[in-house]
């Protein structure tokens, strides 16, 4: 029997490789003073129909459970964010700065760097509406890229204003409530045939066309870019009003990651959604926010397309998959002596094996080399003395103990 479709088994090679992402987002997201929080994979449906958008919702993993609720897995983290802090909010100092590294699953054909279900970090920032949020912001989203060995010439983050757009659907007397499906289609420009998206637009589309062809004109956008100039990240971003997001709660400044040669889907993305906490809690809350989110798969998928990114990758797996000592027991006779020896360097914080059944001594060395160990420990004639190897210069020499 096979794994379902979209879904994937990690076998240790997978598993190692996907470990060293969680560890890299980690690292950063700490180093920028990011704490870490997790929430449910199954939430009530209705948090997703009321603010996720309709893309969303039409690709949920969602039944009925035998307390006849709608639940879902989830297929973002924001809506369940918004939901805890507005309901904890006065127990925290703000700004929250908060990551997650979890689970997500979509019901969605399936393609190249999109799977139906995928780890992603997500960090975000609650309780502070100034444009240095979002500088920072972005700020962690190119580190944790450069973390990998990334480069300028890797990736770019293409940044945007959600504000423009709805401005100029607000001077074209567009009413509100079909806002949301004009903005996903023209976040899909480019994406789609000119002609469908036009379809979509109807009659903006000539003047969307046209703001897309010249570019619009931010100036928040223009302060946006001068504050990673100050931290000498500006080369990492270009303004591309072109940038909408499709997610139906984002406000104000939205961007997306992308690989420079252009080969795979977006990398990470994120924006502003100040609304969305007072709308969960029933505007009994108000607190802006924004975040971004990185998934496993086109990440992975990019570090194995740039060859000093995946090289560093293997090596820093090798490396931590050493361990310190292999026990080569020689005699069967001295097998208890040996895992007495064992337990008290692993209560030491040593990593340590051996043999769990009777070999072949050679065989055993063999292991240890396998096994990337720097110390080879014979248990064998010279008992009550341990004969030492240096696997890595071969040297040996007999001692009393282990120190």
């Amino acid at each position: 029997m096979q794994s379902l479709p979209g879904f994937r088994d990690f076998l240790p090679e997978e598993c190692a490789r996907r470990n060293y992402i969680f560890a890299r987002w980690r690292e950063v997201a700490r180093r920028y003073s990011f704490v870490e929080w997790e929430g449910p994979p199954l939430e009530a449906t209705e948090l997703y129909k009321k603010k996720s958008g309709a893309e969303i919702v039409d690709q949920l993993f969602n039944f009925t459970d035998k307390g006849e609720r709608e639940v879902a897995l989830r297929p973002e983290l924001t809506p369940t964010l918004a939901r805890v802090v507005a309901a904890h909010e006065r127990e925290f100092k703000k700004p929250l700065k908060w990551f997650s590294i979890g689970q997500f699953f979509r019901y969605e054909k399936q393609q190249r760097g999109r799977l139906r279900e995928h780890f992603q970090l997500n960090c975000d920032i609650l309780g502070e509406a100034g444009l240095a949020a979002d500088i920072e912001l972005v700020a962690l989203c190119i580190d944790v890229l450069r973390a990998f060995g990334f480069g300028e010439k890797d990736f770019v983050v293409r940044i945007s204003d959600r504000e423009f757009w709805t401005d100029f659907l607000r001077e074209k007397d567009v009413p509100v409530d079909r806002w949301d499906g004009l903005l996903q289609a023209i976040d899909k420009f480019g994406r789609e045939p000119r002609e469908k998206t036009a379809e979509k637009l109807g009659k903006l589309a000539d003047p969307v066309f046209t703001t897309l062809k010249t570019g619009g004109k931010s100036e928040k956008l223009g302060k946006f870019v001068d504050g990673l100039r100050v931290f000498g990240l500006a080369d990492f971003v270009s303004i591309d009003i072109g940038i909408v997001r499709g997610l139906a709660y984002y406000t104000g400044i939205v961007f997306e990651v992308f690989d420079r040669a252009g080969k795979f889907r977006a990398v990470a993305g994120g924006g502003r959604y100040d609304n969305l906490i007072g709308q969960l809690s029933d505007s009994s809350v108000s607190l802006p926010a924004l975040g971004f989110a990185m998934g496993d798969v086109v990440l992975g998928e990019l570090i194995q397309e740039i060859p000093h990114v995946c090289q560093g990758m293997e090596k820093a797996i090798a490396n931590d998959r050493k361990i310190d000592i292999y026990i080569v027991i020689a005699k069967e006779e001295r097998r208890a002596d040996a895992l007495k020896q064992i337990q008290q360097l692993r209560d030491r914080g040593y990593r340590v094996d051996y043999p769990l059944a009777p070999t072949k001594v050679a065989r055993q060395f063999q292991a240890a080399e396998e096994a990337g160990a720097s110390l080879a420990v014979l248990y064998g004639d010279e008992w009550p003395q341990l004969k030492i190897k240096n696997m890595a210069t071969a040297e040996q020499e007999l001692i009393s103990q282990l120190a």
